[in-house]
């Protein structure tokens, strides 16, 4: 199959910047903090409660990811999956706004699940469309630079609430100083919970140019037929990749290291929100550094994978994660690296006044540089692994070693900080996925099979 024009990749690539904001506002930095912090009676209870609707959800997406992964290939075409997905997406995101500080915590919980699990499900899907729309020397560049763009749209949209929507409940104004638009009250969270519907607003907004301009692939079984032989043919994967040893040891690698990423996403805004008292302005103004640093290291990333390849991207990115992590939950009120190094207490007001909390943001630069590369070289990996024919079922199949055990570092976050009442040793769970992973790594072969022919 020919490659896609200029219009349907720049397409293609859209639905990253479309995707983004719902894991930046919504997951990691706004609405996830706003639950831990304002909807829990206690921080270390919000912490668990969040872990858990994470858990929960990462196990249907694990279960289900690979299944339809193998459908889409005897259906041959994405786009009616990912608009499908949308509209659960869009629906359940919007619900979330009903999410008021003494509502509960299982309303928003489920809704914020279903989000969850129909954006994982969408993303499969748009996976499993790169190979056949660009040539593999490509792959890593389009990849990097698709996630770059994503951070780039997330980052807009975190300046867009925290200067515009989000105001701390003590002043009433937000980061500018202004009152909230639209009216907003900062006593009722509505900045906060507004996160959700404005970023359904923006997935269905920029989704649009790959539905419009970006090939599907030709139409194949009808959907009653595909289930049959899909699931038939998944068994069959699932058996065929346990044969290619080394794209077994990549997926293991990756379900290992991708379950501490995953929870380091989810839970870093939060954890930080409990370590520091960071109210929205403080949080929002965190991601968009964070958001900052990871385009440039996607536009970084995207030049080295060229040149090095996957996997050496994957490496050094990994090394940068266990570096941050261990930096910041290292490091509270008055301290960093477990109290060895001592810092002064005084604050010297404004933002992040203190050394600590600029001691966080150091090692969170890290996380910024290297969290988007790491997912999008390992997504540029798969692709160079695979041809195109077998991508749907191999995209769930590398969908379901993203996912197959993600209920399993939020749940440990969750369990080690219930049971010790420290949101500092849960999150230091996160610390040994990522070590694990990146010994499987090391011993994996580039590309995980021999190199497949993929038409340009």
């Amino acid at each position: 199959m020919a490659a896609a024009s200029r219009r349907g990749i720049w397409g293609w690539m859209l639905f990253d910047w479309a995707a983004q904001p719902f894991f930046t506002v919504v997951t990691t930095f706004i609405f996830g903090p706003y639950f831990v912090s304002r909807m829990a009676s206690d921080p270390a209870m919000g912490q668990a409660a969040w872990g858990y609707g994470i858990a929960v959800s990462g196990l249907f997406i694990a279960v289900l990811s690979p299944v339809l992964g193998s459908i889409a290939d005897q259906t041959g075409r994405r786009k009616p999956w990912i608009g499908f997905f949308a509209i659960i997406k869009i629906l359940s995101l919007t619900m979330l706004w009903f999410a008021a500080p003494g509502s509960g915590l299982i309303m928003p919980l489920v809704f914020f699940s279903l989000a969850s699990i129909a954006a994982e499900f969408s993303i499969v899907f748009n996976d499993s469309m790169m190979p056949r729309l660009v040539a593999p020397k490509d792959i890593g560049r389009i990849s990097n630079m698709a996630w770059g763009l994503g951070y780039l749209g997330g980052m807009i949209v975190l300046i867009f609430v925290v200067a515009f929507m989000a105001g701390s409940p003590a002043t009433g104004k937000t980061m500018l100083g202004l009152s909230p638009i639209f009216g907003l009250d900062p006593a009722l969270g509505e900045g906060d919970r507004a996160t959700a519907p404005l970023s359904a607003l923006w997935y269905f907004m920029f989704i649009l140019p790959m539905f419009f301009f970006t090939p599907d692939g030709a139409k194949g079984l009808p959907v009653g037929t595909a289930v049959g032989v899909g699931l038939a043919q998944l068994r069959s994967t699932i058996g065929e990749v346990r044969r290619r040893p080394g794209i077994f040891r990549f997926l293991v690698g990756r379900m290992v290291y991708q379950d501490g990423v995953n929870a380091l996403i989810a839970l870093g805004g939060a954890f930080a929100a409990t370590m520091f008292g960071w109210a929205t302005a403080e949080i929002g103004i965190f991601g968009i550094i964070l958001n900052v640093v990871a385009i440039f290291g996607c536009l970084a990333a995207s030049k080295l994978d060229t040149m090095l390849g996957s996997k050496v991207v994957v490496v050094i990115s990994l090394v940068l994660l266990t570096i941050a992590t261990i930096g910041i939950v290292s490091t509270g009120p008055g301290y960093t690296l477990f109290g060895l190094v001592q810092l002064p207490g005084a604050d010297s007001g404004g933002l992040f006044g203190t050394p600590a909390e600029k001691a966080y943001i150091g090692f969170g630069l890290l996380i910024g540089v290297a969290f988007g590369p790491v997912q999008a070289s390992s997504r540029s990996y798969m692709a160079r692994s695979i041809s195109e024919d077998e991508a749907g079922r191999y995209f769930g199949i590398y969908a379901l070693s993203g996912r197959a055990t993600s209920f399993l570092a939020p749940f440990l976050v969750a369990t080690v900080t219930a049971l010790s009442d420290s949101p500092r040793l849960g999150m230091a769970v996160i610390i040994l996925f990522l070590l694990a992973g990146l010994a499987i790594l090391a011993r994996t072969p580039y590309p995980a099979a021999n190199p497949v022919r993929i038409s340009a």
